[in-house]
């Protein structure tokens, strides 16, 4: 009885001291690893979590920016950093389901390296051209495009990246024949889209509606299933008569491998209540972006089922990165 009794203490005390380090996380500062330059779309959104979430979790959240190689450099950060949950990274689609179809020697897994927490956001893309370009409409740029086989180009972000693919996929729903001119970033192609050097681009709507409204660009269709917020007059590509053309970025973030399950679900119902809050969700809305959020379980079968049709792009676009 004497030893049974020791075994119940034992066991209980056990339990308190787990339950004890559940309650104490996170017991320091929580580091954002974004791995894209600040200023970009994944920087706005970050901002726009990391105010409420410390509030959430009382706790600060630093943002920490490694960029480089699509990505790659901030995701190989996070992955060697402690499993503990005070590292985490923000990542978007290409970093997360494009990276591993288009780097031959990528030097992460993301279902085996990382371990999601939550998916907080979906970014439609706006199909645009150079405002000289004779097209008010999406059919209108087909016809054009169609006229003119190979003499239009169309500019990207960098071999690879959604602006490379999305317009690859437009491609290969319509037929058309367009040139490819791949920039290093968003910033020096849509800088030559408002020049007219190419006159076709697909681009994230928050940077897409602001230079539409000025008439520096014209948005002739947005890749989401309805029409978005941000520019509610721009029909979607399906309105514009392509059948199932539906191809939606999103932004999620990830946990190194072996994060404690309790240190990953208390930051993913944080993530959880900071997308409930209204003036965040009007924020993300007028930024472009849908909240979407997905907790930990389902993320991962989300990012399970999203790779083989990213993979499919990729291949189709010949993209290949070492």
């Amino acid at each position: 009885m004497k030893l049974m009794r020791t075994w119940i203490a034992l066991a209980a005390g056990l339990a308190l001291s787990a339950a004890a380090q559940a309650q104490a996380f996170p017991s320091k500062p929580i580091r954002i690893v974004v791995g894209f330059p600040a200023g970009g779309p994944l920087d706005q959104h970050a901002r726009l979590l990391t105010d409420k979430l410390q509030a959430v979790l009382g706790q600060p959240v630093v943002l920490d920016y490694k960029a480089g190689a699509g990505g790659t450099v901030g995701a190989q950060d996070v992955m060697k950093a402690p499993p503990d949950g005070h590292t985490i990274m923000l990542a978007n689609t290409g970093v997360m389901v494009i990276n591993p179809g288009l780097y031959s020697r990528l030097p992460y897994s993301t279902l085996k390296d990382f371990v999601p927490i939550a998916r907080t956001a979906m970014q439609p893309l706006a199909l645009l051209v150079n405002p000289n370009v004779p097209a008010k409409s999406l059919k209108e740029f087909m016809d054009y495009a169609r006229a003119k086989p190979g003499q239009v180009n169309f500019g990207s972000a960098g071999n690879g990246g959604i602006s490379h693919l999305v317009p690859e996929m437009f491609k290969t729903a319509t037929g058309l024949f367009m040139v490819h001119i791949p920039y290093r970033g968003s910033a020096p192609a849509f800088t030559d889209l408002m020049g007219g050097q190419v006159q076709f681009m697909a681009e994230s709507i928050p940077q897409a509606a602001a230079y539409h409204k000025q008439g520096k660009v014209r948005a002739l269709a947005v890749t989401s299933k309805e029409r978005n917020p941000a520019l509610p007059d721009v029909p979607t590509v399906i309105e514009s008569g392509i059948k199932g053309f539906e191809v939606v970025g999103f932004y999620g973030f990830l946990a190194p491998a072996g994060t404690p399950k309790e240190a990953v679900n208390k930051l993913s119902e944080a993530f959880g209540q900071v997308l409930q809050m209204p003036d965040v969700r009007n924020r993300m809305v007028s930024q472009g972006a849908d909240p979407a959020f997905l907790g930990s379980e389902d993320f991962a079968k989300f990012l399970a089922s999203e790779m083989p049709r990213w993979a499919e792009a990729v291949k189709k676009s010949g993209a290949k990165l070492d």
